[in-house]
C-alpha cells in the first residue's frame, strides 16, 4: 500500500510537469510543495529556489494581499482567469492568466494550487497593435490611412451570379446608414472583403477601419483589447484604449463572432445600446460612435442553438442581414474569377499564361469547393506556380488534392451493369446525405440546408437508413 502511495504521487508529480502551463502548489501555511518547470521559466529562478520556501520569501513584491495563493487559502474562494502582469527575478516583463483553487481533503482545506497560462507573446503583440493604432490616428489630429485599413471596394467583388449581384447592390444601398450589420458566410466566401467595400461606399471611409477575428485572441484577453483597460484594473494593467475607441467615427468589424465568450457577448449588447464603451476597471464610460459590423462563419440560427451566440445580440445586430452563398452554389462565377486571379498572378509572376485548359475547367466545376474562393484562389496560385510562362494552365498544374477528388468521382462513374433504379437512387441519397453530414460536422440543420430539403424530412432519412 505504502509503495503504491509513493508511485501514485511520483506518477502524479511527472504528469504536472508535463503540462505546458505553469503550476505552483503551496500547503496551507504558504510552503510550496510543488513546482514545475514551466512556471520557474515565468519568473525566471529554478525549482529548487522556490521548493519548500514560504511564497513571500521567494517573492518579496507580493504580500499576504496581493498574493493570489495565500488569498484562496485565506479565503477557500477560487479565482479564476485573473490577468496578471509582474516582472520577474531576470527583469522580464511576463503576461500570465491565472485560475487559483482551493485543494480541499474532506471538506478541510489544505493547500492551493494556481495554473498560469502565460500569454506573454500574443499580448505584446496585441498591445503594439493598439499602441500604433492609436499612435496614427492622432498624428496631426486627423485620421490617417493605416496598412490594416481597408482596401477593398464593392466593385471587387467578381460575379456574374444574379444573388451576389443583388447582394452587392444592397451593400450600396446600406453602406450610406450607421445601422449595425451582421454577415454570414461559410470561411474564404469573402466576408471581409464585402465589410470593407460597404466601409468605403459610406461617409465613414476616410475614418478608421478595424477589423478584429474574435477567434484569434485569447477569450481571457479579449475584453480589454476590445474595451480598453485602466491603471490597476488588474496586476500590471495601463491605461489603454481598445479597439471601439480606436475605432471611434469609422467600422469595427468582428469575425467570428461565434467565438466569443457569452458574457463579452452582453457587454458588446450594452455598448451597442447605450452607444458608451466603458474600459475594464473604469467607474466611467466614454461616448463612441461607430459601426458595428459582426460576421459568423456558422448560420445564425444553428449558433443561437449551440449557445455560441446570444440571441438578444443576434436580435440587436441583425438589423441588415447578409448571406453570401458558397461557391459551390454561384458556379457560374468560375470562369470570371478564374481569369481575374490568372491576370493577377500573372502581373505578379511576370508570366503570360492565356486560361485553363477545358478539361481543367471542367474539373473545377465538378469539385465541390469547401474552401471556396479562398481555395480556388490559392489554387490559381498553386497552378501559375507550376506552368510554363505562356500557353494554358494542364491538369498536371493542379493541385493534388483536387486531383484526388476528381479520381475518385471519376471512379464512381465508371461502367458498371444496370441495377435497378430504386438501389442506385438509394445509394446515392446516402451518399450525399453522408457527404452532408461530413462537411458540416454532423449539424443536421446545416446538413439539410445543403441538401435543400427540411430538416425534419432529414432527420426521418438519417433514422430509417
Amino acid at each position: 500500500m505504502f509503495n503504491e502511495s509513493i508511485e501514485t504521487n511520483a506518477m502524479l508529480k511527472a504528469i504536472l510537469q508535463t503540462i505546458d502551463e505553469g503550476i505552483h502548489v503551496v500547503d496551507s501555511n504558504g510552503i510550496t510543495i510543488f513546482y514545475n518547470e514551466v512556471a520557474a521559466s515565468h519568473d525566471g529562478l529554478t525549482v529548487n529556489d522556490v521548493l519548500g520556501s514560504h511564497v513571500l520569501d521567494v517573492f518579496p513584491s507580493l504580500t499576504k494581499e496581493t498574493s493570489t495563493l495565500l488569498k484562496v487559502i485565506q479565503t477557500g474562494i477560487p479565482i479564476i482567469n485573473q490577468q496578471q502582469s509582474y516582472t520577474n527575478s531576470k527583469g522580464k516583463r511576463i503576461d500570465t492568466v491565472n485560475t487559483t483553487l482551493p485543494i480541499k481533503v474532506d471538506d478541510e482545506l489544505i493547500g492551493a494550487i494556481e495554473i498560469a497560462k502565460d500569454y506573454t507573446q500574443i499580448k505584446r503583440l496585441s498591445e503594439k497593435l493598439l499602441d500604433m493604432q492609436a499612435m496614427m490616428a492622432q498624428k496631426d489630429g486627423k485620421s490617417v490611412k493605416k496598412e490594416n485599413d481597408a482596401h477593398f471596394h464593392l466593385h471587387d467583388i467578381i460575379t456574374i451570379h444574379d444573388d451576389m449581384e443583388k447582394l452587392k447592390k444592397t451593400a450600396q444601398k446600406v453602406s450610406s446608414t450607421s445601422s449595425p450589420i451582421l454577415v454570414y458566410g461559410e470561411t474564404g466566401t469573402g466576408k471581409e472583403l464585402l465589410v470593407q467595400g460597404i466601409h468605403n461606399a459610406s461617409p465613414r471611409r476616410a475614418k478608421p477601419f478595424i477589423a478584429q477575428n474574435c477567434a484569434a485572441i485569447p477569450s481571457t484577453l479579449l475584453e480589454g483589447i476590445l474595451f480598453g483597460t485602466t491603471k490597476g484594473s488588474f496586476t500590471g494593467a495601463v491605461d489603454r484604449a481598445g479597439l471601439f475607441e480606436l475605432a471611434n467615427e469609422g467600422t469595427l468589424f468582428l469575425d467570428e463572432l461565434n467565438s466569443m465568450p457569452l458574457d463579452i457577448q452582453a457587454k458588446l449588447l450594452r455598448v451597442l445600446q447605450e452607444g458608451v464603451v466603458r474600459r475594464v476597471g473604469a467607474s466611467t464610460g466614454k461616448l463612441i460612435d461607430v459601426r458595428v459590423v459582426a460576421a459568423l462563419n456558422e448560420e445564425p440560427e444553428c449558433c443561437i442553438e449551440n449557445k455560441t451566440l446570444r440571441q438578444d445580440l443576434y436580435y440587436r445586430l441583425n438589423v441588415i442581414y447578409f448571406e453570401i452563398p458558397p461557391l459551390r452554389d454561384r458556379k457560374e462565377d468560375l470562369p470570371v474569377l478564374i481569369d481575374h486571379f490568372i491576370e493577377t498572378y500573372n502581373v505578379r509572376f511576370h508570366k503570360a499564361i492565356e486560361g485553363v485548359d477545358e478539361q481543367v475547367l471542367e474539373l473545377f466545376d465538378s469539385y465541390h469547393w469547401p474552401g471556396n474562393i479562398r481555395e480556388l484562389k490559392h489554387a490559381i496560385e498553386f497552378a501559375m506556380n507550376m506552368a510554363e510562362k505562356d500557353g494554358m494552365i494542364q491538369m498536371e498544374h493542379i493541385p493534388g488534392h483536387i486531383l484526388r477528388d476528381n479520381k475518385g468521382t471519376k471512379r464512381k462513374k465508371s461502367f458498371s451493369p444496370i441495377r435497378p433504379l430504386r438501389e442506385v437512387l438509394r445509394e446515392k441519397e446516402d451518399e450525399l446525405i453522408s457527404r452532408a453530414l461530413s462537411e458540416t460536422g454532423g449539424n443536421i440543420q446545416q446538413a439539410a440546408k445543403l441538401l435543400k430539403i427540411p430538416r425534419q424530412t432529414l432527420q426521418y432519412k438519417i433514422k430509417s437508413k
